[in-house]
């Protein structure tokens, strides 16, 4: 397999005058042929490694330049449901608080949220049932109550929004948000109250503390919003504007958080890119080390087989740097499938050499792969 890493295509104009375009190198490193769509990164050994979990397998970081991330070591069957792994996260959480890093998943056929417990051996990974929640489109981890400990938030579209707060060792307790179904999920604090928020595809949630919740239909994204809904203050306007992706069509977008003079709220849209489609999976991240996040995304490969918009379309892996005002498009991998890279679900970035650089690490129907970052260049 073969794949071709470009560096920069500028979108909507280029650089402002005097500057010039970050381009960052990437090495594409291919790791399995594997047709899992989420991959996880923890330390599965203890060995103070970053690790590499996805599906039925992990693979160690063991440096050596010719087996680095190669080596399978088997942890159980994921279930299967035709072309689907019922595999939709990789959450890592030390769940039964024995020291080893355990991780948490969901499935959409399966209908349940479960971890899977480290053993600390070469031996399977016991699953267990944290909770049947309705359908799992994918699951995200973020501390709704401002303790510092992250809650479990599976996206259900056919579901009430509901979230798992993790009470003792191995157990769970589940808090309904409420009658919210929504393909697409986001958190941040959308009114500045210091909390943060739950954006579903139409509205946002307010979190007035204590699990009271309210909820605001401000603005609507779409059938199929991505996961996550990014929230991030683009303009520097000191009011947090989204960025979403359109998961099962083409089109990304983002979402000028607006007031008027009354104290009603609005989103403005804006087009980031129309190229693509299946913008599935969002990150929000510094990989350029300017300190300044960048997003990076890409086609989710097959989300829903052949049956999206724009299925057939050659495949992309995608970084977008933001001036302030506009987006650029950056490839990282561009071509029919087995020369680009499209995403899966649940997709990382790490330092994976630690050479304070963050790679990106992304798997998929059409296989794993690592693509180191080289840096600026």
């Amino acid at each position: 397999m073969r794949l071709l890493y470009v560096a920069l295509l500028p979108l909507f104009g280029g650089p402002a005058v005097g500057q010039q375009p970050k381009k960052i190198k990437f090495t594409p490193y291919f790791v399995a042929a594997e047709s899992f769509e989420s991959v996880g990164v923890f330390d599965v050994n203890n060995d103070g490694k970053p690790d590499l979990l996805s599906g039925d397998f992990y693979y160690l970081n063991d440096g050596d330049p010719k087996t680095n991330f190669r080596k399978r070591h088997r942890i159980g069957d994921q279930p299967a449901y035709a072309e689907y792994f019922d595999d939709f996260a990789t959450i890592p959480m030390d769940v039964n608080q024995d020291g080893r890093m355990d991780f948490i998943t969901g499935g959409w056929f399966g209908e349940t949220l479960r971890w899977h417990e480290n053993p600390g051996k070469p031996a399977p990974w016991p699953a267990h049932e944290i909770a049947k929640t309705g359908n799992v489109e994918t699951v995200r981890a973020w501390d709704l109550d401002g303790d510092g400990i992250p809650e479990i938030v599976p996206n259900t579209p056919n579901s009430p929004l509901q979230y798992f707060r993790k009470e003792a060792a191995g157990k769970f307790s589940r808090h309904e948000v409420g009658p919210y179904k929504s393909h697409g999920l986001g958190f941040g604090d959308i009114n500045g109250d210091g909390k943060g928020d739950l954006i579903v595809k139409d509205g946002w949630i307010e979190n007035k503390g204590a699990n009271n919740w309210e909820f605001h239909q401000d603005f609507d994204l779409g059938r199929h919003a991505s996961i996550p809904i990014i929230v991030t203050d683009l303009n520097g306007d000191g009011k947090n504007d989204l960025i979403a992706g359109t998961a099962h069509d083409y089109g990304i977008f983002w979402y000028e958080q607006q007031m008027d003079s009354a104290g009603k709220r609005s989103f403005k849209k804006h087009l980031i890119d129309d190229k693509a489609s299946q913008y599935h999976e969002l990150v929000w991240e510094d990989i350029t080390g300017d300190g300044k996040p960048e997003l990076i995304t890409g086609k989710r490969y097959r989300a829903h087989n052949d049956g999206d918009p724009g299925a057939h379309d050659d495949v992309g892996l995608y970084y977008f740097t933001w001036d302030g005002k506009k987006f650029a498009k950056h490839v990282i991998a561009f071509g029919p499938p087995g020369t680009g890279k499209g995403t899966g679900i649940f997709m990382q970035l790490a330092d994976l050499r630690g050479t304070g650089r963050k790679d990106i690490i992304v798997a998929g129907k059409d296989g794993l792969w690592i693509f180191f970052n080289e840096g600026v260049k």
